[in-house]
């Protein structure tokens, strides 16, 4: 199996690339689906609650990511957000690592990851795909999503910088307005992909 990993910037385009790849038949890993499930396993509910007070649990018990995203990106919060991945990342990365073991029998899987390098799971991939897409475009894109300026600003800063996420990836994928086609290009990369394996076979 070969894995592939998804970087980029926000409102880059990645999901959009993940579904096209899986559509050709890769399985497809989500982080932020598979942090809606960590972030409300019991001991992790607590730790949350512990740190932030009742303040980010919804009366359903749920945590409220709204209110968790308020406190990890405001100005100031680089404590508050390292204390947020140093308790989610560990249990992701064990989840991705669980479900490639079951895939492994599946050609390519695809880690959909917008931390991916920043949270070390790079060694999970055999490959980097970059994400590129222009600044303003993203950030239209973001707005279009119901996010603010301000948000996009911060979150984009809590982020490793965009051209060492380009110089760490093997493939460039190109999503913005004035790109060729992007199942075109998905399509050459999955040939690609196709080739290497074939040629490792012999």
């Amino acid at each position: 199996m070969h894995v592939l990993g998804l970087v980029g910037g926000i409102a880059s385009g990645k999901s959009t690339v993940a579904h096209e790849l899986a559509q050709l038949g890769a399985a497809v890993l989500d982080a932020d689906r598979a942090a809606h499930g960590v972030i409300n396993l019991p001991e992790v509910r607590q730790l949350l609650r512990d740190r932030w007070g009742d303040g980010v649990v919804l009366p359903t018990g749920h945590i409220d990511r709204a209110a968790v995203a308020e406190r990890v990106f405001a100005a100031d919060a680089a404590q508050e957000l390292a204390f947020l991945q140093e308790t989610l990342h560990p249990r992701i990365r064990q989840d991705f690592a669980q479900r490639l073991a079951q895939l492994e029998d599946t050609p390519v899987a695809v880690i959909d990851a917008p931390l991916l390098l920043e949270a070390g799971w790079q060694d999970l991939c055999h490959s980097l795909i970059f994400v590129a897409c222009p600044l303003d475009e993203r950030r239209e894109r973001a707005l279009r999503r119901g996010w603010t300026a301000d948000q996009f600003v911060a979150r984009e800063a809590a982020q490793m910088p965009i051209d060492q996420k380009r110089q760490a990836a093997d493939y460039i994928l190109q999503t913005g307005a004035s790109s060729p086609a992007l199942p075109q290009q998905i399509r050459t990369l999955w040939d690609d992909l196709a080739d290497r394996a074939a040629k490792s076979l012999c």
